[in-house]
């Protein structure tokens, strides 16, 4: 009965033999077709004008397809006026500079080489998902447009006669704009994202804004969106963080303009306590010019050490919370000889580059003064009512988690942990000893706990729970992280570059060769002769001859490199991969400058044996599982176990 009970309510939204059946027809049509592309992008970092370039052009997907099309019909120039129209319809066509050449003439040319492009890219969906990702208002027109035979006479009248209303009644603009934005949507199937959307550039907002109007994407957390989600929380640690980094990188455009977090009682505190202080230790690094919240860089370095002594003191605090970190050596401001001005670390004694601490007493140098408990209660207030930040963090975790699998890929962003003898290290936890995916999974379930926790069911409160954020950010234990130690404070105080050093997991070496990678595999569940690791966090550095592909082309390390902080270290911009029923193939990005042709160089790296169709995928599994359903249900209908109007009856037997 459970079964005829469930087939019950599937009558309700198939109330007849026909409606199951023609479903049936529709649903093993779609397992015919050929997958849609799957794009894989990682570290972010804030990059907006870039991510969202190399998202609206797929990664020059885009333009491959106006040449396929056009080849010899237009000139480079106008192919690339044509594909910079495609990635900016709005802002182009409201820009001054344009209104002379948008005529009537330049309207209805265009209109129909946007028309052959989005042919050209939707030739693989059905009629039906093109429809649906058109804007509601032209659907009908541009499928007309679409679909029309131009070979036939009529039609051909029939099609000048839907261009020239388009024309007549002024709605060209907004006919291109509509048109150019169902080919972004098309050409893009699903979008992953391996980690780090946050810190070091100008507009992580507006990334996030880009990524949740997008209509299939997921987020593989990063561990700077850990450190993030920490602040969103409220946690201290994590928000002190957060405005190092910003202050640290000149990004005062996201936090004041992006996300409305009130910083002038920090520049004011910071002025006080270091007006004569050059603060020489913590000048920002200038790479982006800030528009709405523009900072001088003696301030922005005053506020960047007073935040910082902050976080020293908020992270020893977090450190005392919870022993069971065993992160005691990484408490460093009682390691300092304030009248000798070195600090000892591992037995070593180095002299401190800055030896001005006002705000510190070396006989309890982790007392917050009142000041800095007054200043961390605003910023506090500041972040948790953010209703931006808040709704972007909300998206990590309804689109988002610590790994994903899908389609025989493995994606996370950081790594597994291993131990020097390739096993998988164990984490001791309240309920046992992780490790591998169960690791993953714990830090998944205790970060979601943390998130939505009330403050009732915790008695030691969201402050002690949300601390698991930090620990996310820069715990050597943390898949997110994977390495033994964040040496802010060496890089803030001590010259000698020995002390910067954070050595990586010994998961990178090994990642490197296929029979680990084959272990991380048969952890998840993977077959390893189709699977492949999709990997962030590692900026690769083609300069040095390093290569993203590991492992005989089973582990992609795909650190997107866009953030400019890396580009001297990498020599590019980054990786993107993409995934489509005939390959899997990496587009090398470049610099990137608006208006340029920044066309990634995109390079096949691995053919697949047959073309790959929807019924192949994790999705097409779902589609057949639901034919199933459905083909249970047309029985019952014919069998008489249920009347076509969603009545019960018994079978005679």
């Amino acid at each position: 009965m459970r079964d005829l009970d469930y087939l019950k309510l599937l009558a309700k939204q198939f109330p007849t033999a026909t409606a199951a059946g023609a479903e049936i027809i529709n649903l093993r049509a779609i397992c015919a077709l050929p997958k849609g592309t799957e794009y894989f992008f990682s570290d972010l970092h804030g990059e907006s004008d870039a991510f969202i370039y190399l998202m609206r052009s797929a990664s020059g997907i885009v333009r491959d397809k106006i040449d396929e099309t056009f080849g010899n019909l237009l000139p480079e120039e106008e192919q690339l006026e044509l594909a910079n129209l495609i990635y900016y319809p709005r802002d182009i066509l409201s820009n001054p500079a344009h209104k002379a050449k948008d005529t009537p003439e330049w309207q209805r040319i265009t209109i129909n080489r946007l028309v052959n492009i989005c042919r050209c890219v939707s030739s693989k969906y059905t009629r039906s998902k093109v429809r649906k990702k058109m804007p509601q208002q032209y659907a009908y027109a541009i499928d007309e447009l679409l679909h029309l035979d131009s070979h036939d006479e009529d039609k051909r009248g029939y099609l000048r006669g839907i261009m020239d209303a388009i024309i007549d009644i002024d709605m060209g603009d907004d006919f291109i704009v509509a048109l150019s934005e169902l080919i972004q949507n098309l050409v893009v199937d699903n979008l992953h994202i391996i980690g780090d959307v946050f810190d070091r550039g100008p507009h992580a907002d507006q990334i996030m804004e880009e990524l949740m109007s997008f209509h299939d994407v997921d987020i593989e957390w990063g561990n700077h969106d850990a450190e993030w989600m920490g602040a969103a929380c409220g946690n201290p640690a994590c928000i002190a963080s957060v405005l190092r980094i910003a202050t640290s990188y000149n990004s005062f455009d996201v936090l004041e303009d992006g996300y409305g977090i009130n910083l002038r009682p920090l520049s004011m505190y910071a002025e006080e306590v270091y007006g004569d202080d050059p603060c020489d230790c913590f000048q920002p690094h200038l790479l982006d010019t800030n528009v709405s919240d523009s900072v001088d860089p003696r301030l922005a370095a005053k506020m960047c050490k007073a935040i910082s002594i902050i976080l020293f003191k908020e992270e020893g605090a977090l450190i005392r919370r919870h022993p069971e970190y065993k992160l005691d050596h990484r408490m460093l401001l009682d390691k300092i000889d304030y009248e000798k001005g070195t600090v000892t670390i591992d037995g070593e004694s180095y002299p401190l580059r800055d030896t001005n601490f006002p705000t510190i007493d070396p006989k309890d140098p982790y007392k917050m003064t009142e000041k800095e408990k007054e200043l961390m209660n605003t910023l506090v207030y500041s972040f948790t009512h953010s209703q931006l930040l808040q709704k972007h963090i909300r998206f990590f975790f309804t689109n988002g988690a610590m790994y994903k699998v899908v389609n025989n890929n493995i994606l996370y962003h950081g790594c597994i942990p291993m131990n020097v003898d390739g096993s998988f290290l164990q984490l001791e936890t309240a309920k046992g000893s992780v490790g591998g995916k169960a690791l993953m999974d714990y830090f998944y379930e205790r970060a979601i706990d943390a998130y939505f926790l009330n403050g009732e069911n915790d008695p030691k409160g969201k402050i002690y729970a949300t601390d698991l954020f930090w620990y996310m950010w820069c715990g050597p234990c943390s898949p997110l992280f994977g390495k033994d130690k964040m040496t802010t404070f060496e890089h803030c105080f001590i010259e000698d570059p020995d002390t910067h050093v954070e050595k990586f997991n010994i998961y990178y070496e090994f990642s490197k060769e296929e029979r680990y990678v084959d272990r991380i595999f048969a952890e998840f569940g993977v077959d390893p002769e189709r699977g492949h690791v999709v990997n962030g966090h590692v900026p690769v550095k083609t300069k040095r001859g390093e290569s993203p592909i590991k492992a005989n082309g089973k582990l992609f390390v795909i650190d997107g490199g866009i953030s400019k902080a890396y580009h001297s270290r990498t020599g590019i911009a980054g990786y993107t991969l993409i995934f489509n029923s005939r390959h899997l193939a990496l587009a090398e990005h470049k610099g990137f400058q608006k208006g340029s042709e920044n066309t990634p160089e995109i390079q096949i790296v691995e053919q697949m044996k047959h073309r790959i169709h929807v019924g192949e995928t994790d999705n097409g599994q779902e589609l057949q599982r639901q034919i199933a359903d459905l083909e249970e249900l047309l029985t019952a209908y014919r069998n008489g176990d249920i009347r076509e109007k969603g009545e019960i009856v018994q079978k005679r037997r």
